[in-house]
């Protein structure tokens, strides 16, 4: 019996220059072509016509490689474009010297593997070191199909609405099914899992498995989150998963520490909610808090950070040199060192009826998730600073009207000048200043939101389905009410706040101040929102975790 021939996978490379194109397909044969097809183009077009015919085949895409300079589709928009078809492709762009800013862009926008100055001879020593990195790391690639969580739920369910912002937000692939919105294959999931819908929402794992109203900690842990610390003692503990966290943990794994972060719903914090972060230092393009999540968890987990999901940290203490915090299951973990970066939470909106409609149609934070069921309909938004500008662009390009609700005279007081220039062009967002909410209703889900102008006392009530809330700022520190000391808002005292007309905090017993991001505790820093005072970007939030690391050593090199 003949043994089927396995179709070598192919390294596509277009450029718009027929001699370079020639040149850099001769020097990829000469090296690779007994093992890949290499596959050659002139444009754009012709090189994506080429990646669909490999998909028809069934055959796989190894490298792509583009010059950046085409007419009619640039190098970046061929990849971007051929991403959707082979996304795990390793992606190469072909650059002038002068166009190294180009290849930046590339990094933001269709996460570049690599990038090549032209002229690349001897190939020797600056092409082939490079495609062989890339295809050591494509072939190590799990490169199977993605394998789908499914959930099941009603539209206009608060739970169902929370397993899904929970998926979403932890990057866990899932199809969603609404039993009230007349998806049968809903109705056939809930009969292959013996379920008749009066207990929802129901979710089957990629493996088979079936759920019935899970808890975020089962869910995590049965997607393939990790929920469980390999040991009880670390150099490092991080609490929270906000950029802050994120930037402790892959400064304290980069730097040998053995690190755990501890983060109780979802990495990212509320940054991970925006849909357009665009004043982040290296991202001249923006970018969204999904995408620098992602990367941040990434390169976290590549420095052998431990990152466990759904684990609530519920106290804090010192045994002697260690420091002990405790999870709400009763689990501890010890280290000689703590960072807390827990961030902050919206403020709830302090409006009859809208309680009890909370996931619902009344969310906190951009809910992402939500945006394209908002097709064609209108949508409130309660905000002036820059989550609820960054929310509002994105539900533009759904909805069919966002009105953003301030209770202030101006956005400029609040919101960074490029978002309100920004919202000032888009023809389908009217802001209402001096305004607040001051009722809603609903049955099943909201129906109406009542506002009213703080100056006039005139109210307007409005058919709504839609009310995302982004106000105040309330600190995740309740649980260490009497263990760290706090300004009047709970938030964390930190550094010189410490220290009044030369007094060292309560119980201090070092001979030395605390440092500029420790806490009342010694060997406890806060980094981030939680901290009193701090300023609320990504970048110094990002700022405030790498401080901490290096505070850590200090800390460690002086105990």
């Amino acid at each position: 019996m003949t043994t089927p021939q396995v179709a070598r996978p192919s390294i596509l490379t277009v450029d718009d220059d027929p001699g370079v194109s020639r040149s850099v397909a001769r020097d990829l044969r000469r090296k690779y072509g007994e093992k890949y097809r290499i596959v050659r183009a002139e444009s754009g077009p012709q090189a994506l016509d080429a990646v669909r015919e490999i998909k028809l085949r069934g055959e796989e895409v190894a490298v792509l490689l583009a010059d950046y300079r085409m007419p009619g589709m640039s190098g970046i928009e061929f990849l971007e474009a051929a991403m959707d078809l082979f996304p795990a492709a390793r992606r190469v762009l072909l650059t002038a010297y002068a166009d190294t800013d180009a290849a930046i862009r590339a990094i933001n926008v269709v996460d570049l593997d690599h990038y090549l100055l032209k002229p690349w001879d001897p190939p020797e020593e600056k092409l082939y070191p490079v495609l062989d990195d890339l295809l050591r790391a494509w072939s190590a690639a799990d490169r199977g199909p993605v394998r789908q969580v499914r959930v099941v739920g009603h539209r206009w369910s608060s739970r169902s609405y929370e397993v899904r912002d929970f998926l979403a937000r932890n990057s866990v692939p899932f199809r969603w099914h609404a039993l009230d919105d007349g998806d049968a294959e809903a109705g056939r999931l809930l009969t292959a899992c013996g379920e008749d819908g009066a207990r929802l929402p129901v979710v089957v794992t990629a493996d088979g498995e079936t759920l019935v109203q899970p808890s975020d900690a089962e869910l995590a842990a049965r997607v393939g989150l990790s929920t469980r610390p390999s040991t009880d003692f670390y150099d490092l503990i991080v609490v929270g998963g906000g950029p802050a966290g994120l930037g402790a943990a892959v400064y304290g794994g980069s730097e040998g520490l053995r690190t755990v972060l501890v983060e109780r719903r979802a990495t990212g914090g509320q940054a991970g909610t925006s849909s357009r972060i665009e004043n982040y230092l290296g991202f001249p393009d923006g970018v969204s808090g999904e995408q620098l999540t992602d990367r941040a968890r990434r390169q976290a987990l590549k420095f052998d950070v431990e990152v466990l999901t759904a684990c609530d940290v519920v106290g804090l203490e010192a045994r002697g040199a260690a420091r002990v915090v405790r999870l709400d299951d009763g689990t501890e973990l010890a280290a000689h060192t703590v960072i807390l970066a827990t961030g902050v939470s919206y403020r709830m909106l302090d409006a009859p009826g809208l309680a009890e409609l909370t996931g619902r149609g009344v969310f906190y934070g951009a809910a992402t998730t939500e945006g394209p069921a908002c097709a064609g309909e209108d949508v409130y938004l309660v905000g002036g600073a820059n989550s609820a500008g960054q929310a509002a662009l994105y539900f533009a390009a759904h909805a069919r009207r966002v009105v953003l609700v301030v209770r202030g005279d101006s956005l400029a007081t609040s919101m960074s000048h490029y978002l309100v220039e920004q919202l000032a062009r888009v023809d389908n967002i009217e802001v209402r200043t001096c305004t607040e909410v001051v009722d809603g209703t609903g049955e099943q889900h909201l129906e109406t939101v009542t506002l009213r102008h703080n100056k006039t006392g005139e109210t307007t009530t409005v058919r709504t389905s839609w009310l995302f809330a982004f106000i105040g700022a309330a600190p995740h520190t309740d649980w260490l009410a009497g263990t760290l000391d706090q300004d009047e808002r709970g938030f964390v005292l930190a550094g010189p706040d410490l220290v009044a007309d030369g007094a060292m905090p309560d119980g201090w017993d070092l001979d030395r101040p605390p440092y500029h991001l420790e806490t009342s505790l010694p060997g406890v820093f806060a980094a981030g929102d939680v901290r009193a005072d701090s300023v609320k970007r990504v970048a110094s939030a990002v700022g405030d975790g790498a401080m901490a690391v290096s505070l850590v050593h200090r800390y460690l090199e002086r105990s």
